[in-house]
């Protein structure tokens, strides 16, 4: 299937200057694996040495934390949008 991945602004100069990016994958997982695949800056920002989702990087697909459902196994369909959301933290 193919899908949009939106890149966060902080990572588009990884992406080739793209804010947004079609993939195709049939889930999560191959998606963001056909992205680092094709921008392959992007990996060190968004896979930990272990090849997991660094711990502050958050996954949407379609505007739905995928934590939710079935992670990087959740089913893409046609059309769907992947939103990469780094958190931010704050304080003093």
């Amino acid at each position: 299937m193919t899908a949009k991945i939106e890149i966060p602004s902080a990572l588009t100069k990884f992406a080739g200057g793209n804010g947004t990016v079609e993939v195709t994958g049939n889930n999560v997982r191959d998606a963001i694996n056909n992205l680092v695949g094709e921008y392959s800056g992007l990996k060190e920002h968004l896979f930990d040495e272990q090849g997991r989702i660094r711990s502050f990087v958050n996954i949407y697909l379609n505007d739905e934390d995928i934590r939710y459902s079935d992670n990087l196994e959740t089913v893409v369909k046609e059309g769907d949008v992947i939103q990469i959301v780094p958190s931010i933290a704050g304080g003093r």
